[in-house]
């Protein structure tokens, strides 16, 4: 067991790297240059654009700039093109406003995935199996922009309270009680608009893996035993099934550092997709590649956890 998680740890590390290299290669191959000189702005002179150069190496080998900016990230001190403030003080400040959307997202649609996908899979072709069908690809289907704007509408008119943004303007000094349930509700529609599309489609998924579970010989050995139709469903198929969902849960964790787009400009939440999003159109590139290179990590972070994961929820790797 040592030895795999050993394995699998040197695999993704050197993965880390060649993903490291590959990424600051798209990156610089990308057409156009930060330090052009545009004819637009007369205060940006073709001295201040060398001076740019020199002072973030621009001007050396690219694999020398390679060295100096992953040197500088590991150390604090890549700072960002756009408003000269260190990368990773920037990202960790929206990832403090993104965390929270994806705690709460993440725990509606595995909370309630599960249950509706085991029940379907259990009730099928019954009146439960076909609602949920029904709401799923419904909920697949809606564009998510549409879809926000509803609840915003929604929750507005019937409740009286404000969506938009992280908190509302102008209760600093209101009291405590006050102020987190204003928190609570500008974060719940975002959360509930982000789980809307994994509760439809991991419902699908977790249905589909338990009918195939259901119909395999072992399944029909317990029943011919006697056993009783929960530990049979619970115990047995649904262990089984849940396995493929093991890799899956590892690979929610790049959902820390990717944000949603769509979502945070909707509701003006300042989080990592924003961020990232308008480091692409202002070619901030040391916090484009920053970005890259955290969710590799992540992504990598993610399988690595899978695997642990795996060694407790299957006994042949863990024999082997």
């Amino acid at each position: 067991m040592i030895a795999f998680i050993l394995r699998s740890a040197v695999r993704k590390s050197i993965t880390v790297f060649f993903v490291s290299i590959v990424s600051f290669l798209i990156i610089h191959l990308a057409p156009g240059e930060p330090s052009q000189v545009d004819p637009m702005n007369p205060k940006f002179t073709p001295e201040m654009v060398e001076r740019f150069r020199k002072e973030f190496h621009l001007d050396k080998p690219l694999h020398v700039q390679y060295v100096y900016f992953y040197k500088d990230l590991l150390t604090g001190k890549t700072v960002s093109w756009k408003d000269n403030r260190p990368v990773l003080e920037k990202i960790w400040e929206r990832f403090l406003n993104s965390l929270p959307l994806f705690i709460v997202g993440t725990l509606l649609t595995w909370t309630l995935s599960f249950p509706l996908g085991i029940r379907s899979a259990l009730k099928r072709g019954g009146p439960f199996d076909k609602s949920v069908t029904f709401f799923s690809y419904l909920l697949i289907s809606i564009p998510g922009f549409f879809f926000a704007y509803v609840l915003i509408i929604f929750v507005v008119t019937r409740f009286h309270v404000p969506v938009i943004g992280m908190q509302t303007f102008g209760l600093q000094g209101a009291p405590l009680a006050t102020l987190i349930m204003d928190r609570v509700w500008h974060l719940v529609i975002p959360s509930v608009l982000g789980a809307t599309g994994g509760i439809a489609v991991l419902s699908r998924y977790v249905r589909s893996q338990m009918l195939e579970v259901e119909g395999q010989d072992f399944v029909r050995t317990a029943f011919a035993k006697g056993l009783p139709p929960d530990q049979v469903h619970y115990r047995h198929a649904l262990r089984n099934a849940l396995l493929p969902f093991v890799t899956m849960f590892g690979l929610i964790l790049p959902g820390l550092i990717g944000g949603s787009v769509i979502i945070e400009s909707i509701f003006s939440w300042p989080g990592m997709g924003r961020m990232a999003y308008e480091a692409i159109l202002a070619r901030d590139y040391p916090v484009i590649l920053t970005v890259n290179f955290l969710s590799a990590v992540l992504v990598l972070g993610g399988t690595f956890l899978s695997d642990l994961l795996y060694l407790v929820v299957d006994p042949r790797i863990r024999l082997s």
